[in-house]
């Protein structure tokens, strides 16, 4: 019991691979650990800690404004979240309407007043408030429609706001909507 062994231990048996193994040992804990450490690279002056700072909020907000842009969820404002606000975007992409070109509109008229045509001048008078009733009655027009088919698709969303919304995106030069369209012009989401 307390005595030496003369014989030598056997050597390390063969290894044994297992089907479906991963074909190597698994590595001591202190070799994990060791493999998985960085030195640490701590900035040396405030000033780099700031600028380390600034960049990496300007590699977020790039993200999120691309994510935001393409439409992804997770970046949307709160205002853009949920499939009834997604119902209203997709509704009022997917037409023409005459709040889109209000701003084209406007810029016309602007530069009509600048000719000297008493016809120009009278159109310049009459044409803004015509313009503007349009669009008024177009928003009301897509609200009610927007509301009435997010009840019928949504019946237990909260469709709080979203006529509102859908004639703000309506005024908007399709171009410049946030987040971007993503039905093409002429792709009706709801029945006309």
């Amino acid at each position: 019991m307390f005595r030496r062994r003369t014989q030598e231990a056997p050597a390390d048996p063969p290894q044994v691979v297992k089907p479906g193994g991963k074909g190597r040992p698994t590595p001591k804990r202190a070799e994990a650990q060791k493999a998985r450490r960085q030195p640490i690279t701590a900035p040396n002056t405030r000033k780099e800690a700031y600028k380390r700072v600034r960049e990496k909020q300007a590699e977020q907000r790039a993200k999120a404004r691309q994510g935001m842009a393409k439409g992804d969820e997770k970046y949307l404002l709160k205002r853009d979240k949920g499939p009834v606000r997604r119902l209203a975007r997709d509704y009022v992409d997917g037409r023409r309407t005459v709040g889109s070109y209000l701003m084209y509109g406007m810029f016309a008229i602007v530069a009509l007043s600048l000719l000297p045509i008493a016809a120009a001048k009278l159109l310049v008078l009459f044409a803004p408030p015509l313009l503007l009733a349009a669009v008024f009655v177009e928003g009301l027009a897509i609200s009610r429609k927007i509301k009435k088919l997010a009840a019928e698709r949504y019946p237990g969303e909260d469709t709080k706001g979203v006529g509102l919304y859908a004639a703000m995106r309506a005024m908007q030069i399709r171009r410049l909507r946030v987040p971007s369209p993503q039905v093409k012009p002429g792709e009706k989401v709801g029945s006309s």
